[in-house]
């Protein structure tokens, strides 16, 4: 047959999830035999399938070690499917010793999730968003296992959020930790743009911001806000956002939050996360052009870091896709017009996850 590709990738749309198996299996027999991984991501219209579906896809094709998870949408190859019955499958081949699945891991890290007996450098791994403390959790898996964590939260309409790490599972965190002989080369894509400077939470209780600068947010707010024209404004105050920088980055790196209540009588404001006095903030929004240019921008410089590519795992935000750019098809054909068509897969996620970091309304991209 020839030489076998390292990574080959599938995507099926079909109501019946025994016809989208068959359709995967076909395309990847088609280009190339054998592997150690396999991806999985179905959107979740197939949320009861999931289990069914990963047992074919072993069977089939021979491939024991899968992991995956549901989204709200989709991505394979050149292409990123929201709201419609969608599989996607991805197989690779990495040596067995360096990689590790674990499932439904629930409380704090420890032991087999140390470096003692594995080298971990990288870990994917899928986060069931009903978890109570899955930040903390997360944390603690970093800093216990010493591995960067790359991936997201699974997002259902539905009450099922399964996860695939060798079986079906949900309620925690499962994945897969790769050892130091799996190149792995990992970049960020924010969506937003500031419409202000960088300013100092003076006083706040849990997720309520009740001084800015020693004064008002709502007037800080309306500050940054008194630079925007009328006709731009609506367009604005719809995409409106806070971003936290992230202490000690020499990149600039931030993290996005919504701004979730406004307080007109106090003054105040709430954003989705819980904050301390001390932490910086800057109100934003989400801009079609300024996630464009990041993505574009992320992807060329990721992929002269990478050197040769075998494949690639883009997880992005449900909010992103066709609510930021023309379509998910047309932020798959970004990354994919930069990289130069390799095997790639992913899923819109929750939250996506990148370090020991849940941010949202970002692209977090994987190159192997």
């Amino acid at each position: 047959m020839g030489q076998i590709d390292p990574f080959r990738v599938a995507l099926a749309l079909d109501q019946d999830p025994a016809a989208a198996v068959d359709t995967i299996v076909r395309e990847l027999a088609a280009k190339g035999q054998g592997g150690s991984i396999g991806f999985v991501y179905a959107t979740d219209k197939f949320k009861a399938d999931l289990g069914t579906i990963t047992d074919l896809l072993r069977e089939r094709t021979g491939v024991a070690n899968w992991i995956g998870t549901l989204g709200l949408g989709i991505i394979a190859g050149q292409h990123g499917v929201f709201d419609k019955p969608a599989l996607a499958a991805m197989i690779g081949t990495w040596p067995q010793t360096d990689i590790k699945l674990f499932e439904e891991a629930t409380s704090t890290m420890s032991p087999p999730f140390g470096q003692q007996d594995f080298g971990l450098t990288k870990a994917i791994v899928h986060v069931d968003p009903r978890h109570q403390t899955f930040d903390e959790l997360l944390q603690s898996m970093a800093s216990s296992s010493g591995a960067y964590l790359l991936g997201g939260l699974t997002a259902s309409r539905s009450q099922r959020f399964d996860q695939v790490a060798g079986k079906v599972t949900q309620g925690g965190i499962s994945g897969l930790f790769l050892g130091p002989d799996v190149d792995v080369t990992i970049g960020v894509a924010q969506g937003c743009v500031a419409i202000g400077p960088v300013r100092t939470i003076s006083e706040s209780q849990d997720n309520l911001i009740t001084k800015l600068d020693g004064g008002s947010p709502l007037k800080a707010l309306l500050e940054d806000l008194s630079a925007t024209d009328e006709e731009s404004l609506r367009q604005v105050l719809q995409s409106l956002h806070v971003g936290l920088p992230v202490a000690q980055s020499d990149t600039g790196d931030y993290i996005v939050r919504n701004l979730v209540a406004i307080d007109a009588e106090k003054g105040h404001i709430a954003v989705g996360e819980r904050i301390e006095p001390g932490r910086k903030i800057f109100f934003c929004q989400r801009d079609r052009a300024a996630a464009t240019k990041d993505l574009t921008g992320m992807v060329q410089k990721l992929k002269a870091r990478a050197g040769t590519i075998h494949g690639a795992l883009y997880v992005s935000c449900c909010g992103r896709g066709p609510s930021i750019f023309e379509s998910a098809d047309a932020e798959v054909g970004l990354v994919q017009e930069g990289l130069g068509d390799v095997p790639l897969i992913g899923f819109y996620a929750n939250g996506e996850i990148a370090g020991d970091r849940i941010y949202g309304y970002t692209g977090v991209l994987a190159l192997f």
